[in-house]
């Protein structure tokens, strides 16, 4: 039988139950270890001795201290566990190897732009450049929804849809702050994103965001492809959804005219997701999901790794990995930036996990982090970006973000991704529109509970079933069916509008 626990690395001093472990039960692989209490599912337990003040350490890495006295097999948690501060060591590029890059790179079936750009769906989108012109645009592209209206689009089989991406902000910001400049980069980030085959940006008119503000910053180009207008002008609601609904009816023609052709994988730029962590993530999606962005790289393609505030604690072993000390300064500034952030509103960067995280096992951010950061795989770090910036490197990239997973997935695919892979282990329903999002569950129990949501069960690694590498093998041969048009789960679902949200940064005015 599988052992009733996992030894991540010898010199750790906790387990990870594989199951929920009574009291009284013995762990045969841990020299006859008795467990005393009840320990969940995904929670640790400790295999040695640990005094109050010594460290407990996980992936052969510190993830707290003991605030008491811990007992070999007593279950280790937030009622003996907490954060505290130690200093890292950055051996700043020790880690990073050259890319081995594949003789036969592998490919996928996408859409190629006129310009050579390369789609993985095919949408028109709506963008707003306010929340007051939201409901118009919502009532824009609500007029070519395929479950409401499916006459809209019957002669376009090639349009995957019209999707409206509104927000809350707009206005009530500095005209001319950092807030505004990081909405209009998101914004602009959609509106070339290669995804949309065409977009409309709808706002009221009297907004700080003016729409050619938005145009000048980000250097668009209004023609059939982009078109701009506002409710003022156009004399009304009623008039502007008339006038949208026009203009996407001409659209949609040129928007149809697409097939799918084979291009080198390359082509793919995935941003990389947890949300919902659980003691698991970092066992089994997680690193399996790294083990199929170290194939992605090898065969050209792209990876964006966020959330900061999830990686803090967990920095130094990105920094090994990074291609030179400029890469590692800019992580770092980064990281410098944060905790100041967080310092002038009142919060520290340990407030995470969340309570859902704790349920499933994790105590502090320092473990939440390390877990988080093997979605990264092992390759090394070839660039650092602000939230939305437009990525020019290719490889392993790290994007600035929250750890709000809408927020961070909206900076990937305003930088370009268009594929998101988002492990989970107490379970998420999620989607990004224009691009695809892939959800890999961390554990069978998750997966037979929610498989409508869960697109690639990871939890054979928990069972014993299913190695870390075979599993990035399969999510691997999934990125590339879903950058083919395969649907995911949540797109069958309809997700992807809602969950639009750029990063607000500063005061409400």
């Amino acid at each position: 039988m599988t052992a009733p626990t996992i030894r991540i690395h010898p010199a750790d001093n906790v387990v990870i139950a594989r199951r929920q472990l009574l009291g009284g039960t013995v762990l045969e692989d841990e020299q006859g270890l008795v467990v005393t209490g009840l320990v969940p599912p995904g929670h640790k337990v400790a295999t040695a001795a640990i005094a109050a003040g010594e460290p407990v350490r996980r992936y052969d890495q510190v993830i707290g201290h003991a605030t008491q006295s811990i007992a070999p097999g007593q279950h280790v948690h937030t009622h003996n566990l907490a954060f505290a501060s130690f200093e890292r060591a950055h051996e700043v590029g020790a880690g990073a190897q050259p890319t081995a890059y594949v003789a036969e790179p592998a490919s996928f079936m996408g859409i190629v732009r006129g310009d050579g750009r390369v789609a993985t769906r095919n949408y028109i989108g709506v963008l707003t450049s306010v929340n007051c012109s939201a409901t118009a645009a919502r009532a824009i592209a609500d007029r070519f929804r395929r479950d409401i209206h499916p006459e809209a689009l019957a002669d376009f089989p090639n349009v995957d849809g019209v999707v409206a991406l509104t927000h809350g902000m707009g206005c009530a910001t500095a005209s001319d702050g950092e807030e505004l400049q990081v909405l209009r980069r998101t914004l602009g980030g959609y509106a070339r994103h290669a995804n949309f085959a065409a977009v409309l940006v709808v706002g009221l008119g009297c907004e700080t965001n003016q729409i050619q503000g938005l145009i000048a910053q980000e250097g668009l180009q209004e023609g059939a492809k982009l078109v701009a207008f506002n409710i003022q002008d156009s004399g009304g609601t009623a008039k502007t959804v008339a006038r949208g609904v026009e203009l996407i009816r001409a659209m949609l023609p040129e928007a149809n005219r697409v097939s799918r052709r084979p291009v080198p994988a390359s082509h793919l730029v995935v941003g990389l997701q947890c949300g919902g962590s659980d003691g698991y993530s970092g066992i089994s999606a997680n690193p399996a999901l790294g083990a199929a962005v170290d194939r992605l790289v090898r065969h050209g393609g792209t990876a964006i790794l966020s959330e900061t505030p999830e990686i803090y604690g967990g920095e130094h072993l990105l920094t090994r990995r990074a291609a030179s000390p400029a890469v590692a300064d800019k992580l770092l500034a980064r990281i410098r930036w944060w905790e100041a952030y967080t310092a002038r509103n009142g919060m520290t960067m340990d407030n995470n996990p969340s309570a859902g995280n704790k349920a499933g096992g994790l105590t502090t951010i320092l473990e939440k982090s390390l877990g988080a950061i093997a979605k990264s795989g092992t390759t090394r770090l070839v660039d650092v970006y602000q939230f939305a910036e437009a990525l020019t490197a290719q490889g392993f990239v790290y994007m600035d973000s929250p750890g709000y997973d809408p927020v961070s997935a909206t900076g990937q695919v305003a930088s370009g991704a268009n594929l998101i892979c988002f492990t989970t282990g107490r379970g998420s329903a999620y989607g990004c529109a224009p691009s695809p999002s892939l959800k890999l569950a961390t554990n069978s129990a998750l997966w037979q509970r929610q498989e409508e949501d869960m697109d690639l069960n990871c939890g054979g690694i928990v069972d014993g079933s299913e190695t870390v590498d075979e599993a990035g093998e399969r999510i691997f041969r999934l990125m590339l069916a879903t950058a083919s048009g395969q649907a995911t789960k949540s797109e069958r679902h309809g997700y992807g509008q809602n969950e639009f949200v750029p990063w607000q940064l500063g005061a409400v005015m």
